[in-house]
């Protein structure tokens, strides 16, 4: 099964103590397949959501408030672009073809609660769908609450769309790259369909699209694990440009991808009880004019004492990347590292 952030188990703590009927994500997904034969399909893109609210909520305190939450940029991207992309709906207007849309959040003034608090449903009308109400007993109070509990929001909005983007891909994955995955690390990792032209490299394997401006591409590798201090920003930097200049050439001899240096974050994330390094930021292509973003995860395989990689990256010059980084997200939150000792064959 895919994996799901280690804030999912958070989430759903708080589910329950706000009245949450579905606290569990792996037996969400499975209803979710068998209800999809029966429910419509949900319409809208992914980090699309639907704000539905009277006119008087929506241009007051709380309409602000969500927007302020919501469209805040999405970090180390080239171009600002926000996390999600909002529309309104006014609740007159709430009816058979709206509410199949894929992310709902319903605000609503209730006069007969004491404090503001979220109700979730999972694929009422279409599906995957979620519908997040958020009633509160005054305007005020919903945009107080609706800025107290912002990182919540964001990371329940995200870990639905990149747990609905797994899902697919693990009944929709490109076969060979999961086969040479498997083949050189022992592990297993879907990657989209379309990312088909696959190359192996020394301990480094790479797939990317046909796209000529539009390049998505996943990387897998991996070094022997040391020390701890691997795990710091400078170490991520220096051992990712060890790895790409040897592997991602450009056109001419004095071209190869490097690490814009100055933009990349790095934070610890919990995936399924294992530790990974999240790191995001802007390649370059030294000595020519390509770059763009990526999201790497770095995790220890205690079985074969080695470190795993998994990057996603994007070229697409004038075009907006963050569905494109997000898909590639995605897919490696499906990384399952090795469960037995195999044969090692790293030269690094």
């Amino acid at each position: 099964m895919k994996r799901l952030l280690s804030a999912i188990t958070i989430l759903a703590l708080i589910c329950i103590a706000m009245a949450c009927s579905d606290n569990n994500g792996e037996n969400r997904v499975q209803r979710r397949r068998h209800q999809s034969i029966l429910t419509p399909t949900a319409s809208g893109n992914p980090y699309e959501v639907m704000i539905v609210a009277d006119d008087s909520i929506w241009n007051g305190f709380a309409g602000k408030a969500i927007r302020q939450v919501l469209e805040r940029p999405l970090p180390m991207l080239p171009q600002e672009e926000p996390m999600f992309h909002l529309s309104h709906v006014n609740k007159a207007h709430y009816n058979r073809i709206t509410n199949l849309f894929r992310n709902i959040i319903m605000l609503e003034v209730d006069p007969y609660t004491t404090q503001a608090h979220f109700e979730l449903q999972h694929d009422l009308f279409s599906a995957p769908q979620l519908i997040m109400s958020i009633k509160g007993p005054s305007h005020q109070q919903i945009s107080s609450f609706i800025t107290e509990q912002t990182q919540y929001l964001i990371k329940y909005l995200s870990t639905e769309e990149l747990n609905r983007e797994a899902t697919i891909l693990e009944d929709q994955h490109n076969p060979k790259f999961s086969k040479s995955a498997q083949e050189m690390f022992g592990c297993d990792i879907y990657v989209p369909l379309d990312l088909n032209k696959i190359k192996k490299g020394d301990n480094f394997l790479w797939a990317s699209n046909d796209g000529v401006n539009t390049i998505q591409n996943i990387v897998v590798y991996s070094y022997p694990y040391a020390t701890e201090r691997v795990f710091t920003r400078s170490a991520f930097i220096a051992l990712r440009d060890t790895f790409m200049k040897r592997n991602i050439p450009g056109y001419k001899p004095n071209q190869y991808m490097t690490t814009t240096h100055d933009f990349v974050q790095v934070k610890n994330i919990n995936v399924q009880g294992h530790y990974v390094q999240e790191a995001r930021g802007l390649w370059e292509m030294a000595n020519d004019m390509m770059g763009g973003p990526f999201i790497s995860h770095s995790q220890v395989d205690t079985i074969n004492n080695r470190v795993i990689v998994a990057e996603g990256f994007v070229y697409a010059p004038s075009k907006m990347k963050r569905s494109m980084i997000r898909r590639l997200e995605a897919a490696l939150y499906t990384l399952k590292l090795p469960t037995t000792k195999i044969e090692s064959n790293e030269k690094d």
